[in-house]
């Protein structure tokens, strides 16, 4: 193991990294160093050459003189720099996905106000979850839609008038009113409102560009946002169906993982015991799903519980790895 002091000599502030002189791949880095300061890099080096690479905000990158080491062993894990360039074809894969999705989407959400408008509340709860699933699996596209979003999948929260606040519209206004005895227009109109904001995601999706720079932090943060939400019953308002919406959000965070797995494989020697751990824990949800029914998550076992979050945890960790991997960094 090697130790750098690395000091800022300059009047700006500048992001270092130590490189393979040849292929580029990364050792290690340090992010900000400050005018004058001074900061330590360990990194595990094994015979080859190697160069210390500068990036100053507003500037061209510096790249020190290549110093050769000799001897025997292997360095530490190492990888290529993930730029924006390399980001922009999956993302507009997943921009393509997400056009199909949100038709479905839409069809859905007219079901579910077709069922409401009849009456029928057992076909009613059963279209909400289906198309709530649906829009749980559109996963990295959510920080695209803005305000839009907010208002298919908003919560109480910040509403002084609770679920009865006019402001509380969406998923979980149909969910409150299905799962707590409401009848008449009030549920009629909120789900209209439903299909009629879903449908107006659609239209601006189409004038809507996802920033590539979003698609790796979303691999993590899916998962982290239902590990705080839906584990915890905060965005429960009666259907007890927050291991359903997990699950769902497995499935989103498999489809930003598809679009990276080309830039992940030969940066991520973590990858297929990533794969294996998210199937664990989709078997692990799946157990709680017992005759077409899912176990709210307040009311899971403690065993069930402690394996849920330990599983889950074990993901997290591993796909906050993918995140900072797929980061684009600059490279000049």
């Amino acid at each position: 193991m090697q130790d750098f002091a690395l000091h800022n000599i300059s009047a700006t502030a500048a992001d270092v990294r130590l490189q393979d002189a040849r292929t580029g791949a990364v050792f290690g880095e340090v992010e900000g160093l400050g005018p004058g300061t001074v900061r330590e890099l360990r990194a595990r080096l094994g015979p080859g050459a190697y160069a210390f690479v500068c990036l100053h905000e507003d500037a061209d990158a510096v790249t020190g003189p290549t110093v050769r080491i000799g001897g025997a062993g292997a360095g530490g894990p190492a990888a290529v720099p993930v730029t924006r360039h390399d980001l922009v074809p999956p993302t507009l894969d997943y921009q393509r996905r997400t056009a199909r999705q949100l038709d479905d989407l839409a069809a859905r959400t007219d079901a579910l106000g077709a069922a409401v408008a009849a009456g029928d509340r057992d076909a009613a709860r059963a279209a909400w979850l289906s198309a709530h699933l649906a829009y749980a699996r559109l996963g990295a596209a959510y920080g695209a839609f803005g305000a839009a979003g907010e208002t298919v999948d908003r919560t109480t929260a910040g509403l002084p008038g609770g679920v009865h606040d006019p402001r509380f519209t969406g998923f979980h206004r149909v969910e409150y009113g299905l799962w707590h005895g409401e009848s008449g227009p009030g549920l009629r109109r909120a789900a209209r409102r439903l299909a009629a904001d879903v449908r107006t995601l659609r239209t601006r999706e189409d004038r809507t560009r996802m920033d590539p720079a979003d698609l790796p932090r979303r691999a993590h943060e899916i998962l982290e946002d239902a590990f705080r939400q839906e584990l915890t019953g905060r965005t429960d308002y009666g259907s007890g169906t927050g291991l359903a919406t997990v699950r769902a959000d497995v499935d989103g965070t498999r489809a930003v993982l598809a679009r990276l797995r080309p830039l992940l494989r030969s940066r991520y020697a973590g990858l297929p015991l990533l794969d294996r751990r998210l199937d664990r824990v989709q078997r692990t949800l799946d157990a709680q799903r017992r005759g077409g029914r899912w176990t709210p998550p307040l009311r899971l076992a403690r065993a069930d519980r402690e394996r849920v979050d330990a599983e889950l945890g074990d993901v997290l960790e591993r796909l906050a790895e993918v995140a900072a991997l797929c980061e684009p960094r600059r490279t000049a």
